[in-house]
């Protein structure tokens, strides 16, 4: 795969991401009630939430992008709808549409609705060379997928979703970021960020130790990077929400702290994980046809967007938990009440001054470029 031409590789595997193996992920971590600290502050304010300033503890993080859904129709202005039955890489199954049966807002929230109905739509992702409307693929569910794609796309930043998550065998929602350019070529080389997926809530969990009767209830932060697929690596950690609550049974807000050479994952501003470029890397194929390393934070040092999406079935939901998909669970919706991007105004262009820390949050190891 590396031989072929890098844009021909960006298009084609972009949508090999969204959980290309986060669901391997073995550790989960289960952290108190103690929300992360601002350490650019002395003490933490006890004011209620405000979209004009992050609703963590930390008031340096200044609101730059948002969406609250309040107007009636989906804002085209900051999102794209993709269109396609691609399958995501993943081998999911469902087509993703422009339709207001998959995606609308009602009553101030963004609904992503997967239905179980056969539907007929391209074959190939929308960015793909060879996307093509008479090329068609037909599966047996229909969901959408929103992106920010020239829309809204960032370096560095504090990005925040409120969401309440779908359940149910085969369900798998995300809510996660793609680079904008692809810089070091083909996924997964220009990586990925993933600000929250799960899978199966509410089945049988299959976690290390888990009981009979006992609810899938992890949530999962991860990064893919190294080389373009298949050659790509990443490294993540699972999540479990305090005293049992399940995430698919109210909203919870998923955020992450992303600044130059350091990125950091929050439920409900818990700091739960955190990864460095000391556990990263990108290798990719230069001008000259020779693999390179990425210098200084590549991939995680170029324009990112937002992406929102809920699959059905594919690689990863569909085997684990109980297996397959539960046809009779269809329709269930991810529901978003916002999305809000903030810039530190200590250091716009790095993003750090502005670092909110939990004291048990862990420092996931990732993975070392091998040598050349």
């Amino acid at each position: 795969m590396q031989h072929l031409t890098l844009l021909l590789i960006a298009c084609s595997m972009t949508l090999l991401g969204c959980g290309g193996g986060s669901g391997n992920n073995t550790n989960t971590t289960n952290i108190s009630t103690t929300p992360a600290t601002d350490i650019s502050s002395d003490h933490a304010s006890e004011e209620s939430k405000d979209p004009t300033t992050a609703s963590v503890v930390n008031n340096q993080w200044q609101l730059i992008w948002q969406d609250e859904f309040n107007d009636n129709n989906i804002d085209l202005n900051k999102w794209s709808f993709e269109v396609n039955c691609f399958g995501g890489g993943n081998d999911e199954q469902q087509c993703y549409t422009d339709r207001e049966d998959n995606a609308f807002i009602e009553q101030g929230i963004l609904k992503i609705v997967a239905l179980k109905e056969n539907f007929t739509g391209p074959a190939a992702h929308d960015d793909d060379t060879n996307y093509n409307a008479m090329n068609t693929r037909t599966l047996p569910y229909t969901s959408a997928r929103l992106r920010s794609k020239n829309k809204g796309d960032w370096t560095f930043g504090r990005f925040e979703i409120s969401a309440k998550l779908p359940q149910g065998q085969g369900t798998w929602p995300a809510i996660w970021m793609l680079p904008t350019d692809w810089a070091y070529g083909g996924w997964a080389g220009s990586g990925e960020i993933d600000i929250m997926e799960a899978v199966n809530l509410k089945t049988q969990s299959d976690e290390a130790g888990a009981s009979s009767g006992e609810e899938e209830s992890r949530v999962h932060g991860t990064l893919h990077y190294g080389r373009a697929w298949p050659e790509n690596v990443y490294s993540g950690k699972g999540f479990n929400l305090p005293d049992g609550v399940n995430p698919a049974d109210g909203f919870h807000e998923y955020a992450v702290e992303w600044q130059a050479g350091e990125i950091r994952w929050y439920v409900d501003d818990i700091h739960f994980a955190t990864q460095r470029d000391t556990g990263w890397y990108s290798q990719y194929m230069n001008d000259e046809g020779l693999l390179v390393n990425g210098a200084g934070g590549a991939p995680f040092d170029q324009k990112f967007h937002l992406l929102l999406n809920f699959a059905v079935g594919g690689n990863w939901s569909a085997s684990v938990n109980d297996k397959g998909i539960n046809d009779s669970v269809f329709p269930q919706s991810l529901e978003i009440d916002y999305v809000r991007v903030y810039e530190c105004s200590v250091s716009p262009l790095t993003g750090a001054g502005c670092a909110t820390i939990g004291d048990d949050a862990a420092l996931v190891d990732g993975k070392q470029a091998p040598a050349l």
